[in-house]
């Protein structure tokens, strides 16, 4: 939906921003295929009943064939949009599976999310007629909200990702750190966001911006209870990165 709407905003045909949406949902699907086949074990170990490889639902074989699958369609589908936004797609691609093994438990986890998140928006302009260049304010502020987005995702299963062995960077810095990793990163994106187009910014920009620094302040002081920090802060940093993603998709044409 949001690279539909990313494609729509800039500028796209109908027919091209069916063609990016079905190149990010190929991507989408080899990544999360591919991140199930891999944590198959620790899934189970953590008794996640909602992966169908745990449940027994899919076979490891079956799923190892969808994913390879998937990620082949993935560039062969985004030559639709020319050679460079294929080549920026699969850029995006490889760096998610990287991701999913061996990045995630290492100190650059973080790498991953931000080379993907910056790869979709430049694949979304670079796939235009005539292949313009991608913003840097635009590519820049995806990279950062990816990033965001990394700290945010981990909180909630930091408890089960130290029982499986997982030391990626957010587990690294521990609760708080990554709390306010996520929360300094999502404002940065949206600073980016604001102030990176031509022009002043407009009184909703500025909003936003405030709201950035605000709902994540509002989201730690209303998980006080050690408990309930990380859930409040996941659920603040979402509240962000929807603000972001609003931003990018009605920020109009961005060449």
């Amino acid at each position: 939906m949001v690279a539909a709407l990313l494609a729509a905003g800039a500028g796209h045909s109908a027919a091209g921003v069916a063609a990016v949406a079905l190149t990010v949902l190929a991507s989408q699907l080899a990544v999360g295929w591919s991140n199930d086949l891999i944590d198959a074990e620790r899934d189970a170990a953590v008794g996640r009943t909602d992966k169908p490889v745990t449940t027994g639902a899919v076979s490891r074989p079956a799923l190892a064939r969808a994913v390879v699958v998937a990620a082949v369609a993935t560039p062969l589908l985004a030559l639709a949009g020319g050679p460079a936004a294929a080549a920026c797609a699969t850029l995006g691609l490889v760096s998610a599976l990287l991701y999913n093994r061996p990045l995630k438990s290492t100190a650059v986890s973080v790498l991953p999310y931000a080379v993907s998140f910056g790869a979709l928006p430049a694949f979304v302009v670079l796939a235009l007629p005539g292949s313009p260049a991608p913003p840097a304010w635009l590519v820049a502020a995806a990279a950062l909200l990816g990033a965001g987005a990394h700290f945010a995702n981990v909180l909630p299963d930091l408890a089960d990702d130290a029982r499986t062995g997982v030391r990626g960077l957010p587990h690294r810095l521990g609760p708080a750190g990554s709390r306010l990793a996520a929360a300094g990163l999502l404002l940065a994106a949206t600073v980016a966001l604001v102030f990176g187009p031509p022009g002043p910014p407009s009184w909703a920009g500025l909003s936003a911006v405030a709201a950035a620094v605000a709902v994540p302040a509002l989201g730690w002081y209303a998980g006080r209870a050690a408990a309930g920090r990380s859930a409040s802060a996941f659920r603040a940093v979402l509240v962000v990165a929807l603000i972001d993603v609003l931003l990018l998709v009605t920020s109009g044409r961005v060449v």
